[in-house]
């Protein structure tokens, strides 16, 4: 196993609970798996993941340790880390299989899967601006963050933003945890005439109680929470109605595709998304939802929040939709 250090330049600052970074900084994991190479994709993020340094000690390990399946094992508890492997393993049985990763995880045939545009918050007009704009680049699904404002700023927002682009757009709303239990109610009854799909995460991500008491006004989604609970805890308390999954968090593509089965059992609905990672780890990601019968759309459209990147884009963005690459394997590398 070759681990290689990498650091991509953002395209601008992303703020985390940790504090401002302008760089991913990750792994390339490299294996040779019955005479093929797999490569994947280790970029954590703490306070979603354990750290830079604790993700290179845990791959140290794992690369001493004998066994794949036992390796994997080793990584439990450094999601990152197991992703980077697992994504890698992955990548090399499906090209020995000979198809895309999405058919070894037990998709179906699928070319493209669809993908909402992300509105940042900012003042009406600017929110309405993009919004427009995305509509005209062919997407269907619009995520609008709030919660910076005003609830009664980001209600004026978001009707006005419904007006603009008209009924048959999908609307979600990404409060990222700022809103008290109390404004979380004001928010949601003030969005009523806005015909959302979902509110993501307007509680605190410990809050599990106070977003299950929540539901039944407008789906809610759970993102955050799950770098805290467990998806077991979380469907137990029946806190959610759809998971956002980062398989960069859930600890690779095998994991991610297992949870969103899991969640549709239970009745909730899964989202894919990433911690705005690389290429590699992007394309997995794609995969993921590819091998899901009618994935939602995905937040998946993020390769412009990188300035850098580890290879050409193999899963472009076009017309609302996120391209899935169909050669074998995650994305069309040459071996060695």
């Amino acid at each position: 196993m070759r681990i290689e250090p990498f650091s991509l330049a953002l395209a601008g600052p992303l703020s985390t609970a940790r504090g401002t970074i302008d760089t991913r900084d990750g792994f390339l994991v490299t294996i040779e798996h019955e005479g093929l190479w797999g490569v994947g994709e280790a970029t954590p993020l703490p306070g979603w993941t354990e750290s830079l340094d604790d993700c290179r000690a845990a791959l140290e390990r794992a690369r001493s340790t004998d066994g794949w399946e036992n390796a994997l094992d080793a990584l439990d508890g450094t999601p990152a880390a197991r992703h980077g492997l697992a994504l890698a393993l992955c990548d090399a049985r499906s090209r020995a299989a000979g198809v895309p990763l999405y058919r070894y995880l037990g998709g179906e045939h699928r070319e493209r899967v669809p993908v909402n545009a992300t509105i940042g918050d900012d003042t009406v007009n600017e929110t309405v601006d993009a919004a427009t704009a995305a509509v005209e680049r062919g997407f269907a699904a619009l995520k609008l963050k709030v919660g910076v404002q005003a609830v009664e700023d980001d209600i004026e927002r978001i009707a006005t933003v419904r007006e603009a682009v008209g009924p048959d757009i999908e609307l979600r709303v990404d409060a990222n945890g700022a809103w008290s239990r109390d404004e979380a109610r004001a928010a949601l009854d003030g969005f009523a005439d806005a015909d959302l799909a979902y509110v993501e995460q307007p509680l605190s991500r410990a809050d599990l109680v106070g977003h299950a008491e929540l539901r039944g006004q407008v789906w809610v989604a759970l993102d955050e929470s799950l770098a805290t609970h467990s998806v077991e805890c979380v469907l137990d308390t029946g806190a959610a109605d759809v998971l956002t999954l980062k398989p960069m968090v859930l600890g690779g593509p095998d994991r991610a595709r297992a949870v969103a089965l899991a969640a549709r059992e239970a009745g909730c609905e899964a989202v894919l998304t990433t911690t705005i990672d690389g290429a590699l780890a992007r394309a997995g990601a794609v995969h993921v939802a590819a091998s899901l019968p009618d994935p939602l759309p995905a937040g998946l459209a993020t390769a412009d929040r990188l300035a850098t990147d580890l290879l050409a884009d193999p899963a472009p963005i076009e017309d609302g939709h996120a391209h899935v690459p169909q050669e074998p394997g995650n994305t069309p590398l040459e071996d060695g």
